[in-house]
This record gives C-alpha cells, sequence and structure tokens, in this order.
C-alpha cells in the first residue's frame, strides 16, 4: 500500500514538473506569436529567403520563424473572413499559394493561366476564386476567366468570362460579381453550378444557371464592390477608366445593387469612384477625377499649397440620405486601399500617383500615394513618403496602422493629433529585407 501511494506520489510530481517546465500540451500557433502579422517580401539574398513573413505585432519585430510559403515573388495576399487562411500571388510563376494560418502550414497551391490582381476567398474552405484577364479559351478568339481554385487538390475549374478583371463574392462563396476591363456590364456568377473543367456558358447561352450578365444604362465601368448581405455598392468608374455616355465623359457613382434582383435600386453621384469603405452608414468613396481635354486635370486648387497638379478626392456618402455629405482632397492616383483605424482616421492608398521630392529633401514637399482622414474634423493630411500604397493592417489592442508603401513596411502611430502624424514610430518602418508586396493580420486583435 505504501508503495503504491509512493507510485502516485511521484507521477504526479513528474506529471507537475513536466508541465512547469513547458513539455505539456501548448496552446495557439506553433509560432507561439499572439498576434501575428504577415509581410509578403520577394527578394532571396543570402540572409533571407522570399515569402510571407511573420511580425510580431506586439512589438514591432520581425518573428525569429520561418515564413509562410508564398512563391519567389510573393505580392498580393488575402484572407479568409474567418482568417485561418492566408493566400499569396506570386508574380513571378502565376501562382497561388495557400496556407493554414492555425498549423502555420502549406495547404497547397494553384497555377494561374495568366497573372492576377482580384482574388476572393469567399469561406473557410480551401477554395478561392480568381480573375485572370488574359486566360485563353480553346475554341474562343477572346480572353479572360474567373479561375475557381481548389488548393486542396490544386486543380482549376475555369469559368470563362471576358476580360475578367475584379471578383466580388457574397458570404458565402455562392454569389460572384465580376467586372470586365472596358466594360459597363456586370457578370454574376454561380460558381457552384459551372461544369468542369472549362465552363463557357457566360458565352455561349447567358443567361442560365451559371451566369447573368447585367447591362444596365447606370452602370459605367464598374470596378469595385462592397458586398452587405443582399446589396451590393458597386463602384461606377466612369471617365477616369475610360467611360463615356453619347460620346461624353460619363460621372462616377455608386450604384446600389440589389443581389436578390439583379437590379440597381438606387445611384449616388460622386466625384471619382475606384475603392471604398463601408463604416456603418457611411461609405467612403475616393477616386481620380478626370477633367476632360485638360493635361494636368485641374483638379488640384491653389488651397491645397501643393506642386501636384492633379488630386484626388474623398467623398463622404451618408446612406441613410443616399446623399454625398462631404468631400475633401487626396492625393491622385488610382486608389485601390483603404482601412479605418478604432479611433477614427482613414488611410487611403493609391498606385501611380504624383510623387513630389524625397525624404533626402526634407525642407521641401514630399508628398506620394497615402492620404489620411481624420473623421473627427475632417481634416487631411499627405505623409511625407513616396511610393505606392500596396497594403494596410490596422489593430482593435493598439493605436498604429501598418502601411505598405514604396516596398517599406512603416508603422504610424494613431493616437497622435492627426496634424502631427507625419512622425514615424518607433524607428519609421520594421526592416524586413526585400520588398514588401502586402500585410495582412492574421489573428484577430
Amino acid at each position: 500500500m505504501k508503495k503504491r501511494i509512493l507510485v502516485l506520489i511521484v507521477g504526479l510530481w513528474a506529471g507537475l514538473n513536466l508541465i512547469s517546465c513547458g513539455g505539456g500540451t501548448k496552446s495557439g500557433p506553433p509560432s507561439g506569436l499572439k498576434q501575428r502579422v504577415l509581410a509578403s517580401q520577394g527578394v532571396s539574398s543570402s540572409t533571407t529567403a522570399p515569402g510571407l513573413w511573420f511580425v510580431n505585432g506586439q512589438n514591432d519585430t520581425i518573428a525569429r520563424v520561418s515564413p509562410l510559403s508564398g512563391g519567389g515573388s510573393p505580392g498580393m495576399m488575402v484572407l479568409s473572413p474567418s482568417r485561418n487562411i492566408v493566400v499569396a500571388f506570386d508574380a513571378s510563376a502565376n501562382t497561388v499559394y495557400a496556407n493554414s494560418t492555425a498549423a502555420e502550414t502549406s495547404i497547397g497551391r494553384v497555377f494561374l493561366p495568366g497573372p492576377t490582381s482580384s482574388i476572393v476567398v469567399p469561406t473557410a474552405d480551401p477554395a478561392g476564386y480568381a480573375a485572370v484577364p488574359t486566360a485563353t479559351v480553346n475554341g474562343f478568339t477572346f480572353q479572360g476567366a474567373v479561375e475557381s481554385m481548389n488548393f486542396a487538390t490544386g486543380s482549376l475549374l475555369t469559368i470563362a468570362v471576358p476580360n475578367a478583371q475584379n471578383v466580388f463574392s457574397n458570404s458565402t462563396g455562392t454569389q460572384l460579381l465580376v467586372f470586365s476591363a472596358d466594360s459597363d456590364a456586370v457578370w454574376v456568377l454561380s460558381p457552384g453550378a459551372a461544369a468542369p473543367p472549362v465552363d463557357t456558358s457566360c458565352v455561349t447561352n447567358p443567361p442560365n444557371s451559371v451566369c447573368t450578365m447585367v447591362q444596365n444604362a447606370r452602370f459605367s465601368r464598374p470596378v469595385f464592390a462592397i458586398v452587405n448581405g443582399n446589396t451590393a455598392y458597386i463602384l461606377n468608374c466612369g471617365f477616369q477608366c475610360g467611360g463615356t455616355v453619347n460620346g461624353q465623359p460619363a460621372p462616377a457613382s455608386v450604384a446600389i445593387f440589389d443581389l436578390g434582383s439583379l437590379t440597381i435600386t438606387q445611384t449616388i453621384p460622386v466625384d471619382a469612384a475606384t475603392v471604398a469603405f463601408l463604416g456603418g452608414s457611411t461609405l467612403y468613396v475616393a477616386g481620380t477625377p478626370v477633367t476632360p481635354g485638360s493635361p494636368d486635370n485641374g483638379l488640384c486648387p491653389s488651397s491645397q499649397n501643393t506642386a501636384a497638379k492633379n488630386c484626388g478626392v474623398l467623398d463622404i456618402v451618408d446612406l441613410g440620405s443616399m446623399r454625398v455629405t462631404g468631400s475633401v482632397f487626396i492625393t491622385d492616383g488610382f486608389h485601390s486601399r483603404m482601412d479605418m483605424t478604432t479611433n477614427g482616421q482613414l488611410f487611403i492608398g493609391s498606385r501611380n500617383c504624383t510623387n513630389i521630392g524625397n525624404v533626402n529633401n526634407p525642407n521641401g514637399e514630399v508628398r506620394g500615394c497615402l492620404s489620411i482622414y481624420h473623421t473627427a474634423d475632417g481634416s487631411v493630411v499627405i505623409p511625407p513618403d513616396n511610393g505606392d500604397v500596396n497594403g494596410f493592417q490596422g489593430f482593435t489592442t493598439r493605436n498604429v496602422e501598418y502601411v505598405a508603401e514604396d516596398g517599406q513596411l512603416r508603422v504610424y502611430d494613431t493616437t497622435k493629433d492627426i496634424l502631427l502624424i507625419n512622425d514615424f514610430l518607433p524607428q519609421g518602418n520594421i526592416n524586413i529585407v526585400g520588398y514588401i508586396g502586402d500585410v495582412k493580420a492574421i489573428d484577430f486583435f
């Protein structure tokens, strides 16, 4: 009896000791990081490798763990709604890499028939959709398709859509909105009904169970959509993207599109529209207006005090009254990124903007593709940094914003007065070797 008690005591002590020494079951991801951020970079050297690098979101440092798979030149990243899957597009090989964020391992990869700039992963399933405008379909002279990607098997199901440029999904992945370059129509797809390996019903006999092409005079070069329940807010780029009506420049607008009836219920005129952010009952819409016949567009008034000839515009749309309630000037270019911080600062990014000066000339004007709109007082700050904006990532537990601009990963302090936000924290940027193509947080924080 004494021996049995002794054995139990020794066993209990050994178990407790094992747990205290870290030998028990560990919770959390393999990296051990509580606030994980991924930065895609595509430079290989003797000290670094291309991939999706982990950043510790608690202290803005590079984590000492191996990067996730992203190919030789990863750029754009896309997360599933539950953040259990992250995919990255490798432009050097036209390949989409998928990773499990829980296991921090590869799920698989899919080879696309051409480059893409638009991918959606609508659910927690290892599947997604990519718009490939240069995809070819045997037997047809046009190019373009939406590729249905199965990462578990590495297979594709091709849905032929001429010049497919951008794809957006509802919350279940059962309905896709596809916008084609230089088109005034919207394609609505039901991908689950498509016949593998190549479905051509969009061009042979629409409308059908797979595809409906919606043509409406109130569509003008649609380029972007926010799907909220059964409503899609579709941005009509208009003349900025070459849209015309009876030979005249087409205005930009927001089309309120009912996904059940596939009809436009209302349009809201705006100054320009290529990207938007929905915050409650407010829709923030950004773009760069184009003035016909003017070489410099004449969009930057003297009050802006800038050497840039062109300016973009941010419109604030009240969805209750369905009208624009305010407008401010921002940097120009093709706007494609927006993110709102918890303390009401809207970060707006573009590409191919007017770059003025550089950081080596601090006494002169320096501006690039980043604008910050302060919702509290309507002010705008143009930080002194050049280059295209490739990604944003905000936090809920910290007052900082990560900005991927000109290949660098910047850290902004959002607690300061918006007029003083030109200062970077803590040292200006997180020094990851290589060009940063995007940034995404894979934990909810």
